[in-house]
């Protein structure tokens, strides 16, 4: 089961993303690659609290099924869910800036996320309820990695 916490894990997704582009073309969505990055960013800086999580922090009632399908089988991701403003590059998230900083942004974030030992990361998720350490790596890896094949990588 590939997590972010595990080093070749880590290693590959950050090859994947060096060899993203600003110019590189989307697969389905309307993020550009630099928008993708932000979102990555912000993401990964929300589950550790380094910054606010917009809307509610529970989920309206608990999703375990949907939890498991998400995190610890291979299906796709569905694709052009809305995510939450906060980290909507469009909306109250990071705009892009310089393509290569916003880059070296994803990859310390998920560098921290591999490492952050348990009580720093966020109790629980928007849709899937409770989230554990390994919730939160396996989740980090399978959301890089739905953005990448967004763009193709």
């Amino acid at each position: 089961m590939k997590t972010i916490a595990a080093p070749g894990v880590f290693a590959a997704l950050a090859a994947r993303l060096a060899v993203l582009r600003p110019d590189t073309p989307r697969r389905w969505g309307t993020l550009t690659a630099g928008e993708m990055l932000c979102h990555l960013g912000d993401s990964g800086a929300s589950v550790l609290g380094q910054r606010p999580r917009s809307g509610p922090t529970t989920p309206a009632a608990p999703r375990p099924f949907v939890k498991w399908v998400a995190l610890y089988t291979a299906l796709p991701w569905p694709k052009d869910v809305k995510t939450r403003a906060s980290v909507d590059p469009r909306a109250g998230g990071t705009r892009p800036g310089d393509f290569e900083e916003d880059r070296r942004r994803v990859i310390a974030g998920l560098a921290e996320l591999a490492a952050a030992p348990a009580a720093a990361f966020a109790p629980t998720h928007l849709y899937f309820g409770q989230m554990s350490r390994r919730d939160w790596q396996r989740w980090a890896y399978r959301h890089v990695d739905h953005h990448l094949r967004q763009f193709g990588l």
